[in-house]
């Protein structure tokens, strides 16, 4: 059979009932029927099997499909067979009738599309030599390469298929592949020669949300209770979360299944069939889930954790909106799971790539520009302007110009010949006096020291702002050297100017986001009611009156004048004029409500002074240890009080924490460490050593 442009889509509308080709998919199918390799990265909703269906419907013989998942396998056999196409697959899972039934059909040319497990794929070689092979497909393609997010070693035996076949085409097809994963997959499949096609990774109707992982199954049931029984997913870390947070929604009233490969096939099946049906609307599930499921209705996809690497994470919020209708995505992010997601990486082969690339995702994570830049950015797609439709865009920070750091970020880079990561790079610029840069002789180069007059934490944050902005690109195959992009070379040498979001604006924007509501939380109810009158009123979700980081900076700062409320985060000059009145006069209200406060560090001076222990002080003023302790350095460092940290802190432990400062890239906050310590050193020994090594540096 032959094929032309009016032929094939012919076939289309009439197999698939489509009138037209999504962007990319013809131009990757007549590479197929004119016998070319091809390798295809396509988003998820893109249209990929049709680049390889169809030509198998327009050429002789039949097409051979390799698939990773019996599921996604079902799925597309039983949607190809409702277009009236005959297909069929075969799994280890199958009864051995069946099994035959299917090689029947395979070896008489009835098949035109054959699928297979690549683990079943060695006891079907002699049998597949003996059809008419059209085309070899390699699906979820990503899993070849052990760069890519899902590596099957199984897939790794693939790369003999082109010496089998020489003269059959293969199309490998993935939704996330990074540069060196796509250059690994053309090598490992050995068809290095491919014509590659790199469709945009913009999923314009996907919401990007990230938020603070504290009280996460409260904010969760607050996120469900307008979304009625929308369908959705909630991706979890263990097992034991996908069913105690199933439970969690059951209890409110949600339809909702736990789902793990702890679970039984049977049970995976049926829970994984009642949420196509949509009669589970709600799946609590481990990464096992999703892969290949085409249901186009899934309004929002939640990350209970974070993500181990950005490829994943993808992949994942790419199965809600896929019928190109708005849906929304929501990152809870908080450094226990970065910590978390370091030690399953400990004493893997590739655990230096994989801490990296963990790396990059806690930057998009931490992201304080666009947050769409950053996530394409890292597909080497890069947009020129801010999508409008993220957490960020719609609660910007302010921004300053940044060309003068970024220049001599990308001059340091530059200078160490593209061969360090953030840390040493950070290093460099500060100047440091460490055994890392004066054994590499950096301490001679023109840039060591340009930026010492910027905090390490600071300094390191913009060259995070400078990767999310496609400045900067980590090559993580490669022991997460920045290398500079195009853009960076514009800056350094065509007079390109970057905005940056301002270190003390981001420090605000931190607390902002970190604010536990405790204390005033009949402030944070109050604010809240009044943005959902104003909402209701204006017929508008209340994000868009003000985003919850917004009323918490209002909770911090308390404005009573138009002035101070045009500091708030997230309010320009229009909400300034529509909203800061009625706002303004409900923290009026609470704060004539609220009692005066006694000088609490004054009373803790008062005790100490008296000789009073801190354990009894702690039980006097029913305070915790932490917070006395806190007083106590509070008032040392305002020279209300004379302390010998030493007599608090063993040199030990001062060494132990000077360590873990180095190896946690210098966190901010005391949680980093605490966890690092599993919980054995208490927050305010840490907080005392810190305050110590703060002291020697100087």
């Amino acid at each position: 059979m032959t094929s032309t442009t009016s032929s094939i889509t012919q076939l289309l509308k009439t197999h698939f009932g489509y009138d037209s080709f999504k962007p990319n998919q013809e131009a990757i199918i007549n590479d197929v029927l004119s016998g070319k390799d091809t390798l295809a990265i396509m988003p998820t909703g893109g249209g990929k099997s049709l680049c390889y269906q169809l030509p198998a419907l327009a050429k002789e013989g039949t097409a051979l499909v390799i698939s990773p998942l019996i599921a996604l396998m079902k799925d597309q056999v039983d949607a190809l067979r409702a277009n009236g196409i005959s297909a069929a697959y075969y799994n280890s899972s199958q009864p051995e009738e069946e099994q035959q039934h299917v090689l029947q059909q395979l070896t008489k040319g009835e098949l035109s599309l054959f699928y297979v497990a690549p683990e079943s794929l060695p006891n079907l070689r002699h049998t597949i030599s003996t059809i008419t092979l059209n085309l070899i497909a390699v699906d979820e393609a990503h899993c070849i390469s052990a760069w890519g997010h899902d590596f099957r070693p199984a897939y790794t035996k693939l790369g003999s298929l082109k010496q089998e076949f020489p003269q059959i085409p293969i199309i490998a097809l993935t939704a996330t592949a990074d540069k060196a994963t796509q250059d690994d997959i053309s090598k490992q499949l050995n068809i290095s020669h491919a014509k590659k096609h790199l469709a945009s990774f913009d999923r314009q109707n996907l919401f990007l949300d990230v938020r603070p992982g504290q009280s996460r199954i409260k904010q969760i049931l607050k996120f469900l209770g307008p979304r009625g029984a929308q369908s959705g997913i909630i991706y979890c870390l263990s097992r034991k979360s996908t069913e105690k947070l199933a439970q969690k929604l059951k209890q409110a009233g949600y339809k909702a299944k736990a789902y793990h490969a702890g679970l039984s096939p049977e049970d995976r099946a049926s829970i994984q069939e009642g949420f196509v049906n949509d009669t589970t609307p709600i799946i609590v599930a481990t990464i096992a889930f999703g892969m290949g499921i085409d249901k186009s209705n899934v309004r929002w996809v939640i990350h209970y954790n974070m993500p181990k690497n950005i490829e994943g994470y993808y992949q994942e919020i790419g199965r809600a909106g896929r019928d190109g209708l708005k849906a929304h995505t929501l990152l809870f992010y908080s450094y226990a799971d970065v910590i978390q997601l370091r030690r399953f990486t400990e004493g893997t082969a590739t655990e230096e790539f994989q801490l990296a690339k963990l790396e990059r995702m806690q930057h998009y994570a931490e992201a304080l520009s666009c947050r769409r830049k950053a996530l394409l950015n890292y597909f080497g797609e890069h947009l020129t302007k801010d999508c409008g439709y993220c957490d960020v865009c719609q609660n910007p920070p302010k921004y300053v110009d940044g060309t003068v750091i970024a220049q001599k970020v990308c001059s340091a880079v530059a200078r160490v010949k593209e061969q360090e990561g953030v840390t040493m790079i950070v290093d460099v610029l500060r100047g440091a006096k460490n055994a890392q840069v004066f054994d590499k002789g950096y301490q001679n180069i023109k840039t060591y020291g340009a930026i010492s007059n910027v905090s390490w934490n600071d300094l390191q944050q913009y060259i995070i702002q400078l990767i999310n902005l496609g400045v900067l690109e980590v090559y993580f195959h490669e022991n997460g050297r920045l290398v500079l992009t195009p853009l960076a070379k514009a800056i350094l040498f065509e007079g390109q100017n970057i905005q940056l979001a301002h270190t003390e604006d981001v420090k605000a924007l931190k607390d902002a986001k970190t604010t536990k509501v405790t204390k005033n939380d009949s402030l944070f109810e109050q604010l809240r009611n009044k943005r959902s009158a104003i909402a209701a009123e204006k017929n508008v979700p209340a994000y868009i009156i003000f985003s919850d980081a917004s009323l918490k900076d209002m909770i911090k700062k308390q404005p009573t004048t138009i002035e101070a409320f045009a500091d708030i985060s997230g309010v320009g000059k229009a909400k300034l004029e529509s909203y800061a009145k009625p706002f303004i006069d409900v923290i009026k209200t609470y704060k004539a409500q609220q009692k005066p406060k006694v000088d609490t560090y004054q009373q803790t001076l008062q005790l100490y002074t008296q000789g009073m222990p801190v354990e009894d002080i702690s039980k006097e003023r029913d305070l915790s240890l932490n917070t006395i302790y806190s007083h106590l350095l509070k008032l040392h460092l305002e020279d209300k009080l004379s302390l010998n940290l030493n007599e608090f802190v063993t040199d030990e432990e001062l060494s132990k924490v000077k360590t873990a400062s180095k190896t946690l890239n210098h966190p901010e906050g005391l949680k980093p460490y605490y966890l690092h310590f599993e919980e054995t050193i208490p927050y305010w020994k840490l907080k005392f050593a810190l305050t110590m090594l703060e002291h020697q540096e100087k």
